[in-house]
């Protein structure tokens, strides 16, 4: 949607729209040349209005839209009128009257105008097809272009499957988590058994509860966990002073102050949340056996352990956080790009045409789901004091406009006759000069000299 919505404010602004229309009136004279390339675009702009309006009512109604063969057939058959204009004979081609008698090409707005068209019908089928999905589940029958759409015809084993197997690579921010937590989680159970602690599940439950992905935030929610313990364990230990062993009015107690403590806590930060978690374990249990002010010393106890061995993995494991992480994917997706833009130009300029699959795009894949999910969690990660110095986010969008090329362009854009040598250079050439700039910025992101 952002991206369908940024391609119809452009080419508002910039007035592409008005001069399409102007075309297929004939109102603009210069641009009269173009009226026969414009009509042939009509159906397409209109099946592009009518997807538009239709995927919005789906929103609205919660019922899928129609299937996207009308918008398939409409893109085939602007596709075949843009190869006639350049590759057909001068009275098959549409032409403007120049200075000179004969007549000359469509002009270069005219097919940049064309292209810009073509994008945003892709787009509005793209989206067509995501809300439809969305709305109806899974589809049996497979959607094109596959590799975008592969996961509406895979069993649940197989997508369960794919996300495993797809983060467990030392790159993944997953698994980086996973393994951090899992060590954690050996070593509190290890110290909780060894020094034989009470209520040593506690120490379990303080590093799930307060493990962050760098070390600085991890040590802010322990200090801040263990002075609101503190405070929880002074006002617990009075409590249960006060009342000694009067079960009835602990069991009073208890349901105010759960409601209290899960409700209120989560609002008013951690430190509040875990000293009226105190309290409340404090009445849970007082209620089980008879209870003295030591059992919130043995909280404090298990939540100091707890913490301490947090913050230490913290120390050992990624104690950056994302930081890193992100430059790292970023710098592997990028240079997956490269291998993709000149491969689907291969498959383009090939001579006949289509005698070069198209190259896959499911590494490139990969790597964007790996940078995606560093990226987001790299944004999630307060107090970073260093400036940050590039736009990951545009580097996310380059690189699925380039996925997507890749996946769209062997379909729709196809020759239909071998391409002029000349115009097979330009194409391979400009691809290499693309591919060198993301293998310059992916030296770039890893601090290498381009």
């Amino acid at each position: 949607v952002r991206r369908l919505l940024e391609q119809l404010a452009h080419l508002t602004e910039t007035g592409e729209f008005r001069a399409f229309v102007r075309e297929g009136s004939g109102a603009a004279g210069e641009c009269g040349g173009g009226r026969t390339a414009t009509a042939a675009g009509r159906p397409l702009l209109q099946q592009v209005v009518f997807l538009c309006e239709e995927t919005a009512a789906a929103l609205r109604t919660g019922r899928a839209a129609p299937g996207p063969q009308p918008m398939d057939k409409a893109i085939d058959a602007f596709q075949r009128m843009r190869v006639r204009q350049v590759t057909g004979s001068a009275d098959e081609a549409p032409t403007v009257q120049g200075p000179a008698p004969a007549p000359v090409p469509v002009p270069v707005p005219v097919l940049r105008r064309q292209a810009a068209l073509l994008a945003v019908a892709e787009s509005v089928r793209i989206l067509e097809i995501s809300v439809r999905v969305g709305l109806d589940g899974r589809r049996t029958p497979p959607i094109e272009p596959r590799e975008l759409f592969w996961y509406t015809q895979a069993a649940t084993p197989r997508l369960w499957a794919r996300r495993i197997t797809g983060n467990m690579t030392i790159r993944s921010v997953q698994f980086q988590n996973a393994v951090r937590i899992a060590v954690a989680l050996a070593a509190a159970r290890l110290v909780a058994g060894s020094l034989d602690l009470t209520h040593g599940f506690w120490v379990l439950l303080a590093v799930l509860t307060l493990s962050r992905t760098t070390v600085g935030e991890t040590w802010t929610a322990i200090r801040r966990a263990v002075t609101g313990n503190l405070v929880g364990a002074v006002a617990a230990g009075a409590l249960l002073i006060g009342l000694g062993r009067h079960t009835d009015a602990y069991a009073a107690i208890l349901a105010p102050a759960m409601l209290i403590a899960f409700a209120l806590g989560p609002l008013l930060g951690i430190a509040w949340a875990q000293g009226l978690f105190t309290l409340v374990v404090a009445t849970a249990f007082a209620q089980i056996a008879p209870a003295s002010w030591q059992l919130a010393e043995a909280r404090i106890v298990d939540v100091v352990t707890g913490s301490a061995i947090g913050l230490l993995c913290a120390m050992l494991a990624w104690p950056a956080g994302a930081r890193r992480e992100v430059r790292r994917t970023m710098a592997g997706l990028l240079q997956e790009c490269g291998p993709l833009i000149k491969g689907t130009v291969d498959t383009l300029t090939a001579v006949p045409p289509g005698s070069v699959p198209a190259p896959s795009t499911r590494p490139a894949l990969h790597r964007l789901r790996l940078a995606e999910s560093a990226y987001a969690q790299f944004r999630s990660e307060p107090g970073v004091d260093a400036p940050v110095r590039a736009d990951w986010h545009a580097v996310l969008i380059t690189a699925h406009h380039i996925v997507l090329g890749a996946q769209w362009l062997p379909r729709f854009d196809l020759p239909m006759a071998a391409l002029p040598p000349d115009a097979t250079d330009r194409a391979r050439a400009g691809a290499h000069a693309l591919a060198q700039t993301t293998d310059r910025l992916a030296a770039l992101c890893l601090g290498r000299q381009p």
